[in-house]
């Protein structure tokens, strides 16, 4: 097995990204009530791909399958309004420049796949100049289930040209984490906040890292086994 390139998550593995996720699924959910769904079945605390994977549902059970896009599409737009606020404040993680470069020089190809629309994950690559240092970029909008789902993971690997052994899949979440365990990739995890080390390994992490300076040496160390 040889490590041929490196997936990360974006938000709190690339960037600080200031997103006010309660608020976030408070005004989806409130949406969604609006346009029918019964309070009943949105969680207040489930995830806005949660919420509308039960809308989708109850649409089409309810004969309104021909709404389900455009529900969709406005409630994802509702998430992009904050994710380009948030966008404009957020800042990188120490060593992130420095990490990607050096992963650069080692011949690895570096993608990202983030749960983020595509406006604000280019607006922080293009301000923090990073466009250049990633092979593929895969947002919400390039898959139909994002992460925890297979799908959003299996599309960035495709698109980097690479089979899941032979990556490395570097995040701060558990949903970074249940991806790479399921196509059998190599996990890192990073735990920045979201998630405790524990957490990650219970969730597939083969390792865990306490910066992104430390990835260069790991896949060495991988390379040499």
């Amino acid at each position: 097995m040889t490590i041929k390139a490196v997936v990360f998550d974006l938000d709190g593995t690339i960037a600080n990204f200031n997103l006010e996720y309660k608020v976030v699924r408070m005004e989806v959910r409130s949406f969604l009530i609006k346009r029918g769904l019964p309070a009943s079945i949105l969680s207040r605390n489930e995830s806005i791909f949660e919420m509308l994977e039960k809308t989708e549902i109850f649409l089409k059970n309810n004969g309104k399958s021909k709404k389900v896009i455009e529900v969709r599409e406005r409630a994802l737009a509702i998430a992009e309004k904050y994710e380009l606020e948030a966008a404009k404040t957020t800042t990188l993680l120490p060593g992130v420049t420095e990490a990607l470069k050096a992963l650069k020089r080692m011949g690895l190809k570096i993608g990202l796949f983030t749960i983020n629309s595509e406006k604000p994950t280019n607006y922080i690559l293009k301000r923090f100049r990073m466009v250049s240092l990633f092979n593929t970029v895969i947002p919400r909008n390039s898959v139909k289930h994002v992460k925890p789902n297979s799908e959003h993971l299996e599309a960035t690997l495709k698109s980097l040209g690479v089979n899941p052994n032979e990556a490395i899949v570097v995040g701060d979440g558990i949903s970074d984490m249940q991806c790479a365990r399921e196509l059998k990739a190599i996990a890192a995890g990073f735990p920045t906040g979201t998630s405790s080390p524990t957490e990650l390994i219970d969730f597939g992490a083969n390792y865990i890292i306490t910066s992104l300076t430390d990835l260069p040496v790991l896949i060495e160390q991988i390379n040499r086994v």
